[in-house]
């Protein structure tokens, strides 16, 4: 039975990794000078600090994938989306702060608090920022189930692949991606929403 149920659980994860890498592998781009143009580019947080207080690279590859993508006149604002649910946790504000850094005005930054999730984030970018059309800045990993949530949910997205990470920490990360894209499909079929919504922030 176990064995059985093994195999079972083995399938829906491979089911649903090759679903999401078929719907989503052109729409994702690498070469900078290839990428569609798009108003708005939604970068996904994360924490810019491991637990060790080392950088975390997902974070600062993410940043200069930003950075790349908006002076290559790809796209004219920013909306950076992550965790701000605690006084002393602030994706959003620690990545504006860089991007201001590396020569982004902070007039194009803007910042959304509550993308606590994947989902959160591509659902807002469409219900808060009145985006239907965006470029999803993360990992190519990150960015394929992004692309494929946000296309369920009526957003016309594309990703730009920030640089990935590599070793332990990186095979960790993305050994956790396969059971997030089972949920991705579990999250449509129960038909869930993002925590929060709000009131209408218009990106001009």
């Amino acid at each position: 039975m176990f064995f059985i149920l093994s195999i079972f659980l083995l399938c829906i994860i491979y089911v649903c990794n090759f679903l999401v890498i078929q719907k989503t592998k052109d729409k994702l781009y690498t070469n900078i000078d290839a990428v569609l143009v798009n108003k708005v580019g939604v970068v996904l947080g994360t924490a810019k600090y491991l637990t060790n207080g080392q950088v975390n690279l997902y974070y600062a590859y993410r940043v200069n994938a930003a950075v790349t993508l908006y002076k290559a006149s790809k796209v004219s604002f920013i909306i950076v989306s992550g965790d701000n649910s605690s006084k002393n946790y602030d994706e959003p504000t620690d990545f504006k702060k860089d991007l201001i850094k590396a020569g982004i005005p902070e007039a194009k930054i803007f910042l959304d608090y509550a993308g606590f999730r994947t989902l959160d984030s591509v659902v807002r970018a469409k219900e808060i920022f009145g985006q239907t059309a965006i470029t999803i800045i993360s990992q190519k990993f990150h960015n394929e189930r992004a692309i494929y949530l946000a296309n369920y949910f009526g957003v016309k997205a594309i990703g730009f692949n920030a640089k990935d990470v590599f070793g332990n920490y990186g095979l960790k990360v993305q050994s956790r991606e396969y059971l997030a894209r089972v949920k991705v499909f579990l999250d449509i079929l129960l038909n869930i929403q993002p925590r929060f919504l709000g009131a209408s922030i218009e990106i001009k």
